[in-house]
């Protein structure tokens, strides 16, 4: 069966796999391999600061010519609401009394940074091949701006009327994410259900599967359903170069399926836009709070911008991912990961990774391609 290389030659790279720009477990060390391995490298850049950019930036290209993806996202950060805060803490109060918490403690502002001019000039000064954007993209002028310098753009959508508004602002390709994906990800339809749909609706767009896919075989399944390439996250976390914590990569392998759940608790800032995560015993308390919480106040102060674990509180909870050097209790972190983590079996070096998945899902396209002769 023969694929097309639309997306690849687009981007310039040998092989349909993206690297998912995963704050915390991806630096550039690990984009630096996928990319020298054939694949499009990816480096989140929203918890960056400015230096921090020019210096993984730097060593990117100092280790490799091969095409890069940067990332960023394109959100709205709340605007401070104190009526609708001091709402919750009195509904939530007796959660506070219950753990020792002060209800009165100040909740912590987002860190992370939003698409804005002064990002787009470090986007004009290096010049990445492809940049991408989560939660939309970013006005018409900045986009420009993007365009200007050479780079593709990419963005995210996780239903038909997303992908169709993607593609009338000049998206040059959309990452079709299901709602088994990992990381934020408020999608109620499966990989497997999203992408035929917005492919048939785009057949000349390039178009990227990313949800449930950690192997050589669920790669080729992306790929009979008219996949570009796939995007890839959960897979990585289990990559040498990921900077994961060891107790995070062992959790990764051994998750079973309905281990992972959707809860909005770890993305504070976005209240629509909530992260699948393993479930772990800070989860499975944050989830009995939520539902619990969000019961109470449906229709009343529902959308505050504070749900979260500060507000919700959770015995020693941390939504800190547990990346090297963390020194927590890994049943308190935020283990982000898709559905198919238990499918994911060993730790590997990225470059590994990616020879085995091209290898299984050329064999499995092989096989299908043999079975419709023979039929």
């Amino acid at each position: 069966m023969k694929i097309d290389r639309r997306f690849q030659d687009l981007v310039g790279i040998d092989l349909p796999i993206i690297l998912a720009p995963m704050a915390g477990p991806v630096t550039s060390a690990l984009a630096i391999e996928v990319a020298e391995a054939g694949g499009l490298g990816s480096l989140p850049c929203a918890l960056l600061s400015a230096d921090q950019f020019r210096a993984e930036l730097g060593i990117i290209r100092q280790r490799t010519k091969r095409p890069i993806n940067v990332n960023f996202f394109c959100h709205t950060p709340p605007e401070p609401d104190l009526a609708r805060e001091a709402g919750w803490r009195q509904r939530l109060e007796r959660y506070y009394v219950e753990f020792g918490l002060d209800p009165n403690a100040p909740v912590p502002s987002s860190s992370r940074t939003p698409f804005d001019s002064d990002l787009c000039g470090l986007v004009e000064e290096f010049r990445p091949e492809v940049v991408s954007f989560h939660f939309g993209l970013p006005q018409d002028a900045l986009l420009a701006r993007v365009k200007a310098t050479g780079a593709k753009v990419l963005s995210t959508a996780t239903t038909v009327e997303e992908a169709r508004w993607l593609e009338a602002r000049g998206c040059d390709a959309i990452i079709a994410q299901g709602a088994e994906a990992g990381g934020h990800n408020r999608a109620e339809a499966s990989t497997m259900t999203l992408f035929p749909r917005i492919r048939r609706r785009f057949p000349g767009l390039p178009l990227l599967a990313a949800g449930g896919i950690v192997d050589g075989t669920t790669m080729a399944a992306a790929l009979v359903l008219g996949a570009d390439a796939v995007w890839c996250g959960s897979r990585f976390l289990a990559a040498q170069e990921a900077e994961a914590h060891d107790s995070y990569k062992a959790r990764v392998l051994s998750a079973d399926v309905g281990d992972t759940a959707i809860l909005s608790i770890y993305g504070p800032e976005w209240p629509d836009q909530p992260m699948r995560s393993i479930i772990n015993d800070g989860a499975r308390v944050a989830l009995g709070r939520e539902a619990e919480a969000i019961g109470e106040a449906k229709g009343q102060i529902i959308g505050s911008t504070i749900l979260n674990g500060q507000t919700i509180p959770t015995p020693r909870y941390s939504a800190i991912l547990p990346t090297r050097g963390f020194h927590g209790d890994i049943e308190q972190a935020c283990l982000t990961a898709g559905q198919s983590v238990g499918n994911i079996g060993e730790i590997l070096p990225a470059g590994e990774i990616i020879r085995r998945m091209t290898s299984e899902a050329k064999a499995a396209l092989d096989r299908l391609a043999a079975n419709r002769e023979a039929a």
